[in-house]
């Protein structure tokens, strides 16, 4: 009977805890350097943030808010967001609420924007447009920062998975900066080498739900994934996948915070 209590005790323990978790964001300026960046472009602020979720209920919610907070404060050269923006219709008025807020803002839609998900919680979204940020369905957009020449380029997340997407296509070689935002992180591994200077995604949420073992953790959602979370040299570019903000299944996290954070771009000392 105690061996008993003990064990219900401690499984409410660990649900309070992950109920919390979901709402701790990690707010991180991440030195990020690049190849061949011109040195007008050096030490320029991009913000990225990935899997709000919104409308499932859970204080991954709470964390998407905060994140907005922060970045409206900081204001970066750069908002770009990576994807699954809703789970649920019902969080759309937050949702363009929050993206109002945001300086300069780009975002692609992931697979749960979609329903394209085995999540049985997950709603399509049918969003067409997220004014006045700037959608980007398979297209790219081109600005000025600087003096130079951005390009940003999205992939759409149904022709990612029917293998149909070629974003280094689209790709300037004109271009000072081109950066790629897919929700999908392996992405990075179809590219040919120089395509992009930086490719932002999302999608595996740190693992959600991670168990310490030996040598660090077990990630229960995404065990077989390359990548997982922060900075990877590639040739293809350099990948920047964030941990997101929201959840999945289950409104809790566990040793998987979620973040929003501030890529301060600098040159790349090769020597």
């Amino acid at each position: 009977m105690r061996v008993t209590r003990l064990g219900g005790a401690a499984a409410a323990a660990g649900l309070a805890w992950g109920h919390f978790e979901a709402g701790w964001v990690r707010l991180d300026v991440v030195p990020c350097p690049l190849p061949d960046l011109p040195p007008e472009l050096d030490g320029l602020r991009i913000a990225h943030l990935s899997d709000f979720h919104l409308g499932f209920p859970s204080r991954g919610s709470a964390a998407v808010e905060r994140a907005v907070d922060w970045v409206e404060e900081r204001q970066p050269d750069l908002t770009l967001i990576s994807g699954d923006l809703l789970s649920r219709r019902a969080g759309e008025e937050q949702l363009r609420s929050l993206l109002a807020r945001l300086p300069r803002c780009y975002a692609v839609l992931g697979n749960h924007d979609f329903a394209l998900s085995r999540d049985p919680f997950s709603h399509p979204a049918e969003l067409y447009d997220l004014e006045p940020a700037t959608l980007l369905t398979d297209d790219s957009r081109t600005i000025e920062l600087r003096g130079r020449k951005v390009q940003i380029v999205g992939v759409d997340p149904r022709s990612y998975r029917r293998r149909e997407a070629h974003p280094e296509r689209r790709a300037d070689p004109e271009a000072d900066l081109r950066i790629l935002l897919c929700h999908f992180p392996d992405i990075v591994d179809r590219l040919p080498p120089g395509a992009f200077h930086l490719v932002l995604a999302g999608h595996l949420h740190a693992g959600q739900i991670c168990v310490p073992w030996p040598g660090g953790r077990l990630r229960l959602a995404h065990i077989r994934w390359t990548y997982i979370r922060g900075l990877y040299q590639r040739p293809g570019g350099t990948l920047h996948l964030s941990a997101g903000l929201g959840t999945t299944f289950v409104p809790f996290r566990f040793l998987a915070r979620p973040e929003a954070t501030e890529l301060a771009l600098g040159g790349l000392d090769e020597t």
